[in-house]
């Protein structure tokens, strides 16, 4: 079993072995007298501290300093094997873990490091993966070391310092919970998935949270396709009174009953009625309304604020988060980790950063910015049933580097999100706003009006911190993400001062406008995310991946920020949801991951858990594999004439790089277009386009065409020519002399690589351009943009730039 340390006060500390895993393991504080004795008690010149980024390892080097060793594990070390299943689900679902492709020498660098170090620090990320990195490291290095776990919930001098001289136990419960994950995971992917190649088209995977998540999308669209349009009516009078021009709206035939208006017939009677008379005031009602802060972020609502706000993916948002989190060279101060760490569902703030903050608050904006009392927020509802309390919200980990201060030190992005942060939690502790509201109401001919106005009388926290427009219509129950701030949060249709029994004259005629009932809006990722988390869909480490998922495997694509199913994606849930109810099923996804949360708790055993799961499980697979429907010969009419036959149709049709267009009268016609969809449904062929090069084979046009890996070029007279080549650049390789530029897909981005490979290894990240370099003569130079310098040229050898500006 793994080895871990305890001490109690008075003791000396001795490595000892982990608790049973059947048994909770509490984490038991190490509390030495100081760091020397720890020093003492082991022989050796250094303490190795294992992170998981190399970025995480240069900060935390820089505040320990002499006596320890700090690397980076890049992540997991070891993993479930890509090749096989890779779990024994008949001996206790054991693992078949094994090295990463290409970690062998990160564990061989740390192995050696380990080999002379007086004690090894687990120090990977405070959270379930993070625990299993701890143990496989642990796994690989060898159990006869003494090994210590260190959370490090910020990455500041006094957060490191004081989480090396106070480790805790591996906590083999949270190990437990995560195996649980990943062996659910793969029994899903790697059970179903060959199913969908077979019936539908290779490269297709099914995953026990991104299958669901595809539901809820599909049946968002089945919702909106099914919403029937009603149509009614607004009357609006544009009113004078001074030099103030306002609006007031048609409100109902009595003054406290909001009629709609839905007939046209009884519109224009109301029109007729009002006409050329003036509007008396019956009644004006002013109150003062206080508008409540909100609590700094957790993981998704700061995902979905960075979407809203900030144009962001949230696995861009993640990303970014992951820097600032990490460290990030601050000029003049060395590597700061900039705010706490960034996987987290609790609202809570550590007393001494909530102390801190109010008294920044004071100092900076004066006792009238500053709460009464310190607040305390809590979930609430569902979210608070599953609320992960590990980790406080996340926050700025000093105070001192207010955004301003620090800006030449970060990039766009990094500003951008460090500042979204920095002003949630500055706001969540400061007064409420005082918004005073004012409503009037006119009698029209005993047809009733209402004006509404707002005046913010006290900004209090909105000085620092606004929602987005999406989180306050969710907070009012609206259902319209693109709102403008309404008169209810803003000073919009300023009033004029009034009195009871006033007459006032309309400066136009009163006129009607017709409108339709929308259909519930799209997701976009925020409103996804906030939709899984409500669902308790996964957790929100996860919910990036899960969007980047389905949209990498041609589920669902992205159009105007909306995220709208493809044919495919459509087809496979619709599948997946016939032959695997309880699996596509939310509630039962949902129970899953509180299943895994009372793991780490615990409360249930692990083996328990799988054993529920995969009984059923394995039944239903053998079922779907002789029901399921095949994808491969189904075909969906489109209404779209064949461009190259007399009587074809269009039928979308599924291949191996996914849906097309392929006419119905195939064999005899081959022809087949490429098409997108838009936003209302319309398909829209894709113009062709075709490489300079011809076919080698035939001579005639090769087509570009776009597969998984990025594009490529085909034999437009296909499939009579199966030429298929790489798209190639019409830049030559400068190394070989032979090869020209192939554009290829990486793991995050394209880059472009010598069509020679592997006889000759090129490779360019920048777009190549045939253009001498001034500085080395190097014949190639890649094109690059930044807001500073605009759209220059930079040399890969000397990193000469030259400016497009200047040059052609």
């Amino acid at each position: 079993m793994a080895q871990a340390s305890k001490s109690s006060a008075g003791k000396s500390k001795t490595p000892v072995k982990a608790k049973a895993a059947s048994k909770k393991v509490v984490a038991k504080k190490v509390a030495p007298k100081d760091k020397e004795e720890v020093s003492e008690k082991f022989s050796g010149d250094y303490n190795l501290v294992i992170v998981e980024s190399p970025s995480k390892a240069k900060t935390i080097k820089k505040y320990l300093g002499k006596g320890y060793q700090v690397a980076a594990s890049n992540g997991h070390v070891k993993d479930l094997p890509k090749s096989k299943l890779g779990v024994d689900v008949k001996h206790g679902f054991a693992m078949d873990l094994v090295p990463i492709t290409g970690k062998q020498v990160v564990l061989d660098k740390l192995a050696k490091l380990a080999k002379d170090a007086k004690a090894i620090y687990l120090a990977p990320d405070p959270d379930r993966e993070g625990e299993a990195i701890a143990y496989h490291l642990m796994e690989e290095l060898g159990k006869k070391k003494k090994y210590y776990r260190v959370l490090f919930n910020a990455i500041t001098k006094n957060s490191v310092l004081k989480a090396i001289e106070n480790p805790s136990e591996l906590d083999e419960n949270k190990y437990d919970s995560q195996k649980t994950r990943r062996i659910l995971d793969r029994l899903v992917g790697y059970k179903i998935s060959p199913i969908l190649w077979e019936k539908v088209q290779r490269g297709l995977s099914a995953g026990r949270v991104q299958s669901v998540a595809l539901r809820i999308i599909v049946e968002k669209e089945d919702e909106i396709k099914a919403f029937v349009s009603e149509q009614w009516f607004s009357i609006t009078a544009k009113l004078k009174e001074g030099n103030t021009v306002f609006e007031a709206n048609y409100y109902g035939e009595e003054p406290n009953k909001k009629m709609e208006l839905l007939d046209i017939k009884v519109t224009d009677k109301i029109l007729a009625d009002i006409k050329n008379k003036d509007f008396k005031v019956t009644e004006i009602k002013k109150r003062e309304r206080k508008q409540n802060p909100s609590p700094p972020f957790t993981t998704s609502k700061l995902q979905q604020e960075a979407v809203n706000k900030l144009g962001f993916t949230t696995k861009k948002a993640m990303m970014i988060a992951q820097r600032l989190y990490e460290g990030v060279d601050v000029k003049g101060e060395g590597m700061q980790g900039l705010i706490t760490y960034m996987r987290t569902d609790s609202f809570r703030t550590e007393p001494e950063a909530l102390a801190s903050l109010r008294k920044y608050l004071k100092g900076r904006y004066g006792d009238k910015y500053l709460s009464e009392e310190p607040i305390y927020y809590k979930k609430k509802g569902n979210a608070a049933v599953n609320a992960q309390d590990a980790h406080e919200a996340i926050r700025p980990t000093n105070l001192e580097f207010e955004p301003s201060k620090i800006k030449d030190s970060l990039s766009d992005d990094e500003f951008k999100l460090y500042s979204l942060i920095w002003n949630k939690f500055v706001s969540s502790q400061m007064s409420p706003a005082v918004i005073d509201q004012t409503t009037v109401t006119f009698d029209v001919n005993k047809h009733f009006f209402r004006a509404n106005g707002s005046i913010i009388k006290f900004a209090g926290f909105r000085t620092v911190y606004i929602e987005s427009a999406m989180e306050r219509a969710k907070k009012r129950g609206g259902d319209d993400e693109n709102e403008e701030e309404s008169s209810n949060d803003a000073g919009s249709n300023l009033l004029p001062d009034l009195k009871e029994g006033q007459n006032v004259k309309p400066v136009e005629i009163p006129v009607s406008e017709e409108h339709w009932t929308s259909p519930p809006p799209r997701y976009n990722e925020a409103s996804l995310v906030k939709e899984l988390e409500e669902k308790g869909i996964g957790r929100p480490s996860t919910y990036a991946a899960i969007i980047s998922n389905i949209t990498d495997k041609g589920y669902v694509e992205k159009i105007e920020n909306r995220l709208l199913p493809t044919e495919l994606g459509i087809a496979v849930c619709r599948m997946l949801i016939s032959s695997f109810p309880n699996e596509m099923d939310v509630q039962f996804t949902a129970k899953l991951e509180e299943q895994l949360d009372l793991i780490a708790e615990g409360d249930v055993k692990w083996t328990k858990v799988l054993k529920d799961f995969w009984t059923p499980f394995e039944k239903t697979l053998d079922k779907a594999k002789e029901e399921m429907k095949d994808l491969k010969k189904q075909e969906i009419p489109t209404g779209i004439n064949c461009g190259k036959c007399a009587d074809g149709m269009m039928n979308i049709r599924w291949g191996k790089n996914g849906s097309f267009l392929a006419c119905s009268n195939y064999p005899d016609c081959n022809h087949t277009e490429d098409f997108t969809k838009s936003l209302d449904g319309k398909i829209n062929i894709v113009e062709k386009k075709y490489h300079s090069d011809a076919c080698p084979k035939c001579n005639k046009r090769l087509e570009v065409k776009t597969g998984k890996y990025g594009k490529f070029v085909r034999c437009e007279d296909y499939p009579k020519c199966d030429t298929t080549l790489p798209f190639t650049l019409p830049v030559h390789c400068p190394e070989c002399k032979t090869g020209k530029f192939v554009e290829k897909k990486g793991r995050f981005k394209f880059f472009y690589g010598c069509s020679s490979y592997p006889n000759c290894n090129n490779a360019m990240w920048d777009y190549p351009i045939q253009h001498v370099c001034p500085g080395c003569e190097y014949p190639v130079m890649g094109q690059r943009f930044s807001k500073r310098d605009g759209k220059f040229l930079q040399c890969p050898k000397c990193k000469h730039k030259v400016n497009l500006g200047d040059e052609e």
